[in-house]
């Protein structure tokens, strides 16, 4: 297997009071308190190897870090321990809209945008019409996005993002945004990109989704991989550990 991206020994900690909301009162009770913040391990130890061409779920439940180690293989999180290698070029589609700016048109945040992921204005501009057809925003290319509804950000940050063929996509959730039509649409060009050997990391919660999409699944719980497999195998163990940790009907 050739590598595509790859985690060694990978540690990421935050520090307990940037993970909570204080009320005014509390962060004043804050300032006088000389004791140190819980430090809460996002990601701890994980060492991964993600191979070219291949599509990897990350799953696990709320708070296991998934979110953590797609940004830290987007290079927006900077490991506290550990390093990431990456092979080829990473495109993260973590959020709606990110690098955006509201006072821009939506034309000119895809030359930001492009910019930023390191393509030539001559290039981007190439890319254009397919952008704004698929996105179905051609008429709405020369609005500010600020006016942008959320539907329309995913529309046009999805179909920026994979028009460019990207060598690494990451996902997180965004498949789950937009209406029914773009949901197909997206999934369809999905796996047009994976056909063409595109590397793609996704975190869902849809794990029907997943095992239909992915070659392999990675379980994240708290911060640790439990298991890296088969997609079938990893989501028939991870059923099994939900349907064992929610106990008998009517328990704690």
């Amino acid at each position: 297997m050739t590598p595509a991206l790859e985690l060694h020994d990978v540690s990421v900690r935050f520090r307990d009071t940037n993970l909570r909301h204080y009320t005014l009162k509390q962060a004043l009770a804050n300032l006088f308190d000389r004791r140190r913040p819980a430090v809460v391990a996002a990601l701890d130890g994980v060492s991964l190897t993600i191979g070219e061409g291949q599509s990897v779920g990350i799953i696990g439940r709320n708070g296991a870090g998934k979110s953590t180690l797609l940004r830290v293989m987007g290079e927006i999180i900077i490991p506290n321990r550990g390093r990431l290698v990456a092979h080829r070029r990473v495109v993260p589609l973590l959020a709606l809209g990110v690098g955006f700016h509201p006072e821009m048109t939506g034309r000119e945040n895809c030359y930001l945008v492009g910019t930023l992921l390191g393509f030539s204005p001559a290039r981007t501009t190439a890319r254009l019409a397919g952008i704004a057809e698929f996105a179905e925003m051609a008429e709405f290319l020369d609005t500010p996005v600020k006016n942008y509804s959320s539907g329309m950000y995913a529309r046009l940050a999805f179909s920026l993002v994979t028009e460019v063929e990207p060598e690494i996509l990451l996902l997180d959730e965004i498949l789950g945004v937009g209406d029914e039509f773009f949901q197909r649409k997206s999934q369809e060009r999905l796996q047009q990109l994976m056909r063409r050997g595109a590397t793609t990391v996704i975190v869902s919660h849809n794990l029907d989704y997943l095992v239909a999409q992915c070659d392999r699944l990675i379980w994240l719980d708290q911060g640790k991989v439990v298991a890296d497999g088969a997609a079938a195998e990893v989501a028939l163990a991870y059923r099994a550990r939900l349907g064992r940790s929610a106990g008998p009907k009517g328990a704690p």
